[in-house]
């Protein structure tokens, strides 16, 4: 662990090689299930925003990842179920190769993912129900690398 000198917080050393991020991702998955959902900017809502996991500005409006029971209750249009698996790895964010290979290894056995690469981790939001199969082909390309 290294110490943040501005804020002298406790954080990893970040991976930048393909292996290093590979064999210490160690994933994570959720027992929530969550949507995606895009809504113009005049229908975002401090409650929603409180609820979302994730935010992006787009073209043509605001993508939110949210709890799919709070979607449902606020009625909005739904994307289908997922889950979401953190890899908890502190990855680079020049390093070349974790998005392609974990991408890659899921595809090989048709599974979508959506990827949303943040600052200290990437997290992969799979389909529910195929949620247990994804994280053990995760766990084996860990084990793998």
């Amino acid at each position: 662990m290294a110490v943040n000198k501005k804020k002298g917080a406790l954080m990893a050393d970040k991976v930048k090689t393909k292996k290093g991020m590979l064999s210490g991702m160690t994933p994570v998955m959720t027992e929530t299930d969550y949507v995606f959902v895009s809504l113009p900017p005049s229908e975002i809502t401090p409650d929603i925003v409180e609820q979302a996991k994730a935010t992006y500005q787009e073209q043509e409006g605001i993508s939110l990842v949210l709890p799919l029971s709070f979607a449902e209750q606020k009625e909005l249009p739904l994307s289908a179920p997922m889950r979401c698996i953190t890899l908890n790895v502190y990855s680079d964010l020049e390093g070349v190769g974790l998005t392609a290979a974990v991408s890659t290894a899921l595809a090989d056995s048709n599974i979508p993912c959506n990827v949303i690469a943040a600052y200290h981790h990437d997290h992969l939001y799979v389909p529910s129900e195929l949620s247990e199969k994804a994280f053990d082909i995760l766990l084996e390309l860990q084990k793998a690398s």
